[in-house]
């Protein structure tokens, strides 16, 4: 058994959170690593596979990750389709290489599972009340990702 578990929201809005397998410890959350890109004439943040090695490296040799596994949702157009697929095969790539086995799980399956509220809130209430001692992590709206990150790593670590 692995002593870390990799919880990750892919995407550039995305985050990594790592707990400890046996206690379910919070160890870190982690913002995407994004670097700056000029794509069609715009400065575009996309997932950087340099920096998400080098936030990941430290655990990786005794880790799991479990990944949320992204699809396309109506209304969005194809080039940030691209982006948001693109961002899942540099977090899949870059675990593949540091030989981190992967677990893939719909959004749909983690929050039924965990009995989630919908909205983003809810992940950002459960995250605060599962580790009150790192509530601040999760507590402006734009921390849903971190906490979507996190109880993904927690429902890795209750199915396995």
């Amino acid at each position: 058994m692995s002593q870390y578990i990799f919880g990750i929201d892919p995407g550039a809005s995305g985050a990594i959170a790592i707990i400890q397998s046996d206690t379910g410890k919070l160890i870190d959350v982690i913002d995407m690593p994004v670097t700056e890109l000029e794509v069609g004439g715009k400065t575009k943040r996309r997932v950087s596979p340099v920096f998400l090695q080098s936030e990941l490296a430290f655990y990786a040799d005794d880790a799991r990750a479990v990944v949320e596994l992204v699809n396309a949702m109506p209304g969005q157009g194809v080039t940030s389709m691209f982006a948001f697929g693109e961002a899942l095969g540099i977090v899949r790539g870059v675990l593949a290489g540091m030989k981190v086995p992967v677990d893939l799980v719909t959004p749909a399956k983690w929050k039924r599972d965990l009995k989630l509220n919908p909205g983003k809130d809810g992940a950002r209430a459960m995250a605060a009340n599962l580790w009150p001692d790192k509530a601040d992590l999760f507590k402006r709206a734009k921390d849903d990702g971190r906490a979507e990150a996190a109880l993904i790593a927690h429902w890795g670590r209750s199915t396995s």
